[in-house]
């Protein structure tokens, strides 16, 4: 840890149960006596039941009349939190569960276990408002990097199958992050912050708009974040280079908006630590197994929307787009430690036909196309492991089409009650050229030249009922689904057969209820959901391409004001995700029944907040859950969970200045962030020790 570190944190010990308290109610006196101008507002940390939110139908739709599961982070939310990756911003949502691994690695769960390989990459959505921000079939475990979370208008998460307006990677959930708009009268703002392991963080945004001809408006607003991390392991760090432009332009009956995003990362990786509960051993959990390990990538896209209206009641939208990534990096978790190179270009036209019907009713006529060309190759340079022989292990092309119709409908039964159905069609084609040897090699099987294709259908339909103003309620009957990665198909090993990968398929019922009761704010929900061709890896490295699985739970959000300037907010999750199948290999045994590994029971997220006078400031103590679970599929090995506690202040100095700060990990907690079994037993990215970074931000 570095100097500052040692410099601004607590002491663990005997006065711990007490500092807490006290640190907020002194934040809280000092609030009462400050005089200094408010700078920008701090956000309330409400559920704001009113808020417009857009990732379903596309155009803005409040959230208390949204018909299914929906959370959002606002953009002063995230700013105020200041995530140091995205996890610790989404990790507030309920069902929501993004474990750390080194650096901008990351693994996620939505509403499902914490998912791994191509069921990892392909069961989850991403998007950069409404695009998502990779080619299907072509998606990265490790997506969030790619997001630029740092100066956002803010994050929406839905939890489940995404509707007909999404087709495949929208299975278990999706993530809409939404960019900042140019402000009306132009603004600015740097923000420069830092912290243990040698951290550093610059921020800035800026925009202006200018009246153009006639009744014309053009707004441009230019953002970048560059992120350093030492890390907290010998050998690791993380930089990132981001940055975004977006232009709007705006005219009686035409809108569009522009936006192009760029994105860099160079990372030294830490592995695993192996060993049961090394993530314990002071000695052992800052050491780094792979010291070469290292991942470097880097992203652009651009995309333009197009708003025409063609009447009153009719409105056409056009989004095309294009994009290009890629990705080197030492698999360090792999026996032989291959280096694998990966990327792709890709292009593609989202297009909507919307029309208001008289009596309330909408209908959403679409159909979405994407062309797509990648590569991936994987290579060993170091000697043969076991089964894992030196050499070339895949090299191939694969070039994809993906053509998508779907109709999204809104009927207005009462006043009261609103009835939505919706149907998608989404057809895939793979067209894979092999650039090697067609033979096995070791334990990888390399296949000759072929064509798969794959056709879905996903169905919905919602029924919403407002009972009185204060509480609305929702059922949601929805299947989503998913053609198979690129690297399912290909990235074959022996005794695996071409092909025999699968649409995977989730049939989903999700019961809720919304709305306020004595001042409370809350969503809850329960929900139901079986998975068919659950394709996996099991223990013995080989993949799995019938899984079958069951996932069902309770999830809640709730916030209220306490008074005195207090508030707080709250997000709780009880799940089970189980296999119902069996599955037996030499190295493990699946029981139907059995939970699925890295599946938590219990997830919670709790923020007590304070807000100073005159909108000034804000304090925050946040307490972190994360239940027990199994790290193996096999249930024989457990991690005991842990819950952390953070605490966040930003206080405006002036109108132009503020300074804020954050302290994690109070307590200084041994934890691992994530826990499995691979070849060697059980293994851990251990957390990090307390820390806390400053910082202070100009407006202008």
């Amino acid at each position: 840890m570095s100097g500052i570190g040692h410099a601004c944190v607590w002491r663990a010990g005997a006065g711990r149960a007490v500092a807490i308290p006290v640190l907020l109610f002194s934040l809280a006196a000092i609030g009462s006596a400050a005089a200094a101008e408010p700078g920008k507002s701090a956000s309330k940390r409400v559920l704001m039941l009113d808020e417009i939110t857009v990732t379903t139908t596309g155009i803005g739709t409040p959230r208390a009349t949204h018909i299914g599961n929906i959370s959002k982070i606002d953009g002063d939310d995230v700013d105020f939190i200041r995530p140091a990756q995205p996890a610790e911003a989404l990790n507030r949502l309920p069902g929501v569960n993004i474990q750390q691994g080194s650096g901008a690695e990351h693994l996620t769960a939505i509403r499902s276990p914490v998912l791994t390989s191509g069921a990892g990459a392909g069961s989850f959505l991403f998007l950069e408002d409404g695009v998502p921000m990779r080619a299907a079939g072509f998606a990265n475990v490790n997506a969030l990097m790619e997001a630029m979370d740092q100066v956002s208008g803010g994050i929406e998460v839905v939890r489940g199958p995404g509707g007909a307006r999404y087709g495949s990677n929208a299975e278990h959930g999706l993530i809409n992050f939404l960019s900042r708009p140019p402000a009306p009268g132009g603004d600015g703002e740097l923000s420069v912050w830092g912290g243990s392991n040698d951290s550093l963080s610059i921020t800035g945004t800026a925009s202006t708009t200018l009246r153009g001809e006639g009744l014309s408006t053009h707004g441009i607003r230019a953002s970048f974040a560059s992120i350093r991390d030492g890390g907290f392991r010998f050998s690791s760090g993380l930089d990132q280079q981001k940055g975004r432009l977006r232009y709007d332009f705006e005219m009686p009956g035409t809108r569009v908006q522009t936006t192009f995003t760029a994105v860099n990362t160079n990372q030294e990786t830490a592995g695993f630590v192996n060993g049961y509960k090394s993530y314990e051993d002071r000695a052992r959990f800052k050491t780094n197994p792979n010291p070469d390990a290292y991942r470097d990538a880097w992203a652009v896209r651009a995309a333009v929307r197009v708003e025409r209206d063609l009447t009153d009641d009719l409105m056409l939208v056009l989004t095309p787009y294009a994009r290009k990534n890629g990705m080197k990096f030492l698999m360090h978790f792999l026996p032989g430690t291959p280096t694998e190179t990966n990327s792709h270009w890709s292009g593609g036209l989202l297009s909507s036909l919307i029309a208001d019907l008289d009596g309330g009713h909408r209908l959403i006529f679409g159909f979405d196309s994407e062309y797509t060309d990648g590569s991936l190759t994987e290579i060993q340079d170091g000697p043969t492991v076991f089964t894992v022989p030196q050499g070339v292990h895949y090299d191939y092309n694969v070039k994809a089409l993906v053509l998508a119709p779907y109709i999204h409908s809104e009927w207005r039964l009462t006043p009261a009650t609103t009835f939505t159905a919706g149907l998608r069609f989404e057809y895939t084609r793979y067209d894979y050229d092999n650039q090697t040897a067609n033979n096995d090699f070791g334990r990888f099987r390399r296949i000759p030249d072929r064509t798969d294709s794959f056709a879905d259908v996903t169905p919905k339909i919602g029924l919403l009922h407002r009972f009185t103003d204060a509480v609305t309620g929702y059922v949601n009957i929805a299947r989503g689904a998913r053609a198979p990665q690129t690297t399912d198909l290909y990235r074959l090993q022996t005794f695996q057969v071409p092909g025999e990968a699968k649409s995977e398929k989730l049939d989903s019922i999700e019961l809720g209820a919304r709305g306020d009761w004595r001042g409370i704010a809350y969503e809850t929900n329960v929900f139901y959901m079986e998975k068919s061709n659950y394709y996996f890896r099991d223990a013995d490295g080989f993949n799995v391409s019938n899984g079958k699985t069951r996932h069902a739970g309770i999830e809640v959000e709730l916030a209220t004001p306490l008074g005195a300037g207090f508030d707080i907010a709250a997000s709780a999750t009880y799940a089970r995700h189980t296999y119902a199948f069996d599955n037996v290999t030499p190295s493990e045994t699946i029981r139907d029944g059995d939970d699925v590994d890295t599946a938590p029971r219990t997830l919670g997220n709790m923020r007590l907040g304070y807000a100073f006078a005159a909108g000034a400031g804000r304090a925050e103590l946040e307490w972190v859950h994360m239940g027990d679970y199994w790290m193996d599929a096999g249930n024989t090995v457990k991690y005991d969970g842990h819950d952390l506690f953070n605490i966040r202040l930003d206080y405006a100095l002036s109108e132009h200045v503020s300074v804020f700060g954050k302290a994690t990990n109070l307590f200084n907690r041994r934890y691992a962030a994530r826990a499995d079994v691979g070849f060697l037993g059980a293994r851990y990215f251990p957390g990090d020790d307390r820390g806390v970074s400053v910082g202070a931000s100009l407006r202008f």
